[in-house]
């Protein structure tokens, strides 16, 4: 059966807060996993779902990019993946009454974590210029509309064409063709918003932005150095690696401002020790890094290792690695001759005692994985900080073989597919020669605009038309109110979605909700059930394909919308089969393997058990596709963020019930937090000194230098054991304090793990009884 509707908590209710934990998963998240899956899927459903999620002949689940282990378990999937699952494959619809029954405008004062809860879209959903609510379309109608706007336009470039990571290769493929045969590379992302500044720094230094290594290199590591990252929450399943490199051996180091649980103690559900023993210990040190300092602890790392060869030359650096593929490591040397410790110190507030320890590990281990996530990509200096990630691991040959290598976690299941398949606004010559070759049209070649810009060209009125393949770009984005208003300046919004979010009830004069399938459900066009592929975060390729029967007979794939937008705005205006593209996803598969290299003969090749792996020059022949074709060693002058007396440095963080803006309840358990979202996570000894108690409540401001006052209202102050000086809140509620502008070099990420801001006084909201509305 399922979820029945029912009343929903709009929004904090009583919040209480007990003491952190100190492990992850065991008996818990079992206890959470189970009865979830059940009550949103019924048995029948969680049975189909939970069996196949993550099988070789299964889907792939959509809650994070962590790849499979090479033999898979019965039970292949996490806790927050089945709640993802539930999510996504609950049989609860949107009634079509409920549009009659709720303007936008009501809408609006709904909360995130209300609108993913009240079914799945089975219809295509109109609302007209003037009105204030949506209502029924018919398929051919909702095309008509896009096609109508969309030809109507002065300029390609003045629509934006965004991709969540959910979408498959086949989808984002036949997307951005679309997308380039209309005349814009105009294709932002959800990367633009995470792992961006990754791409930049490993693209500059080592040719490739993806991960340097496998799956199997975790267990084969000496030393795993995690950085920025809440593997425990983001992506449990990681917690299972790191177990097994723990048993065989490697040491673990976690970096980060605050203590997170499944670093701390993993009680593994597979093993009996995970449900009635006490688990396995992973981190073996925890530094406890201000935000923004993990730069100035990497350069001290490095600067370290460099005393070490003087001191005891010939012994401690790789030199046959460093002279025969690499480059600057002289200059890169000599500028690290010149740092100053007390500037370490006070940019991470470590001890060099705690340094000394990383840094003699470090030397010890023959092979080193460092990886990250958020916490460092989220930076003004994110760029360069990923280089010295780079630089300290060249030292020593760090790259290119078992056991070593950088390893960014991608957090969305495709986004690294979706890159790979042509979703980005600056894709290279090659890639637009080899789509002029196989389609028989020209891409154009000015770059286009990422998702900062994207709001940026809303905002100004350059861009007029929104179509967004999935996600919830108006709250992943920085800087809410800015976000809103841009969105509402456009002609046209267009959402392809399986539910509701925020993004459906800010938009244009204009707007659309085109219903699609989810990744749990079978995917049939004209009878013949297709299958999709995904790429996870070590460019491992496979096929994905949901047991599910669909949700309604209405709804219509990613691929078959894509296809049917293409054909009625550009008809035959380009030589491109979409209509056939869109029944038979073979067909488009093999396009891929014309024009995206490494996918040669996919057809064949997704179709073993396995699938495969995609070529990566630095991991598998220590080749480095850079302008040299050597590594390069950088060279980035330290700086670090000045916060004025009485301030605070905030970092946005997810809750253990989250999926990028996806909420599943108001808990998260792991942090001791339960019934609200509304909270601000301060050291105690923080709150003492500013004035706070725990338990009290702030206005909290967001200081910048457009002068702009940005204030989150009324957050329950939580004494939490971060770093000093430091505080985090939840998003994407806390987006609103982020400035617009605010982003990493280079990269153009919104810097949402560096907002200085200020508190104020407030009094305590005051609920409703209807639905926890706060007054």
């Amino acid at each position: 059966m399922g979820r029945k509707r029912h009343p929903i908590e709009d929004s904090d209710v009583d919040i209480s807060v007990s003491p952190p934990k100190r492990s992850a998963a065991g008996l818990p998240s079992l206890s959470e996993t189970l009865p979830h899956a059940m009550a949103y899927m019924g048995p029948s459903r969680a049975w189909k779902t939970l069996t196949a999620v993550n099988q070789k002949d299964g889907f792939d689940c959509m809650s994070c990019a962590w790849p499979d282990p090479p033999e898979r378990k019965a039970a292949e999937f996490c806790e927050n993946g089945a709640k993802a699952i539930g999510w996504e494959a609950e049989p609860l619809k949107i009634p079509r009454e409920f549009w009659a029954d709720n303007s936008l405008s009501s809408l609006e004062h709904r909360s995130e974590y209300w609108l993913g809860q009240q079914g799945r879209l089975v219809e295509p959903v109109h609302k007209a210029p003037g009105s204030d609510h949506y209502a029924p379309i018919s398929w051919d109608r909702a095309f008509e509309v896009v096609a109508a706007e969309l030809n109507g336009l002065d300029d390609p470039d003045q629509a934006t064409f965004y991709t969540s990571g959910r979408t498959s290769n086949e989808a984002a493929f036949l997307y951005q063709l679309f997308v380039r045969a209309f005349g814009s590379n105009n294709l932002p992302d959800c990367s633009n918003m995470c792992h961006e500044s990754t791409g930049v720094a490993m693209g500059e230094t080592i040719g490739v932005g993806k991960s340097a290594v496998t799956y199997t290199d975790f267990a084969a590591a000496d030393l795993i150095i995690i950085m920025g990252q809440n593997p425990g929450t983001c992506h449990p399943r990681m917690l299972t690696a790191l177990e097994e490199a723990k048993r065989a051996g490697a040491e673990i180091v976690a970096v980060n401002p605050l203590p997170e649980a499944g670093l701390i103690n993993f009680r593994n559900p597979q093993r009996p020790s995970g449900l009635i023993g006490k688990g396995t210990d992973l981190a073996d040190q925890f530094l406890q890094i201000r935000i923004a300092g993990d730069m100035a602890l990497l350069q001290a790392l490095s600067k370290r290792v460099l005393d070490a060869e003087r001191a005891a030359p010939g012994t401690v650096l790789d030199r046959a690695f460093i002279d025969g593929h690499c480059q600057g490591f002289v200059g890169f040397a000599a500028h690290l001759a010149a740092l100053d410790e007390r500037d370490v110190l006070a940019a991470t507030g470590l001890s060099s005692a705690d340094i000394d320890e990383l840094a003699g590990r470090y030397l010890r281990a023959g092979k080193v994985i460092i990886t990250w996530a958020m916490g460092l990509t989220q930076h003004k200096k994110a760029v360069p900080t990923i280089k010295e990630i780079i630089n300290l691991l060249l030292l020593r040959g760090n790259i290119g073989r078992p056991g070593a290598g950088p390893c960014p976690i991608r957090g969305h299941s495709n986004v690294q597919g979706d890159r790979t398949m042509g979703v980005w606004e600056k894709m290279p010559p090659g890639f637009l020669d080899a789509l002029r070759q196989e389609f028989g049209f020209d891409p154009p070649r000015h770059p286009g605009v990422d998702a900062v810009d994207s709001i940026r060209g809303m905002r100004d009125g350059r861009i007029k038309v929104l179509v967004a393949l999935g996600g919830n770009l108006i709250h992943a984005m920085s800087d809410t109110g800015v976000a809103e208003a841009a969105v509402r300046r456009t002609r046209l919004s267009v959402q392809i979605s399986t539910k509701l979010n925020r993004s459906h009830v800010v938009v244009g004069e204009e707007a659309l909700i085109l219903p699609t399938l989810g990744r749990t459900e079978i995917d049939r066009q004209r009878g013949v059930e297709q299958f999709v592929t995904v790429e996870d975060t070590v460019c491992a390729v496979h096929r994905s394909a949901g047991p599910l029967e669909p949700i309604a007979s209405e709804v219509l794939s990613e691929v078959a919308i894509i296809s049917r937008i293409a054909q009625a705005v550009l008809g035959s205006k380009v030589p491109v089969d979409w209509a056939g593209l869109g029944r038979d996803y073979d067909a488009i598969r093999d396009h891929i393997s014309h024009v995206v290299p490494g996918f040669e003969d996919f057809n064949k090749r997704i179709r073993e058990k396995d699938g495969f792996v995609l070529p990566h020059g630095p991991r598998d022949s220590r080749t480095f596709p850079t302008a040299t074709g050597k590594a390069v060693f950088s060279v980035s002058d330290l700086e670090t963020l000045a916060i004025p007396r009485g301030r605070l440095l905030l970092q946005t963080l997810r809750s253990h019930d989250q999926f990028n803006t996806t909420i599943y309840s108001l808990n998260d358990r792991y942090r001791g937090i339960k019934k609200g979202r509304m909270v601000l996570f301060v050291h105690p000894q923080d709150l003492a000194e500013l004035g706070y108690a725990d338990g009290g409540y702030v206005d909290v401001h967001s200081e910048a230098d457009d002068g702009v006052d940005r204030v989150l209202p009324q957050l329950r102050l939580v004494a939490y054991p971060t770093a000093r000086g430091c505080a985090a809140a939840y998003y994407p509620e806390a987006n609103v304090l982020v400035p617009l502008d605010s982003t990493a070099e280079e990269s153009n990420t919104p810097a949402s793990k560096s907002v200085i801001i200020r508190l104020e006084p407030a009094a305590a909201p005051v609920y409703g009884t209807a639905a926890g509305q706060r007054n």
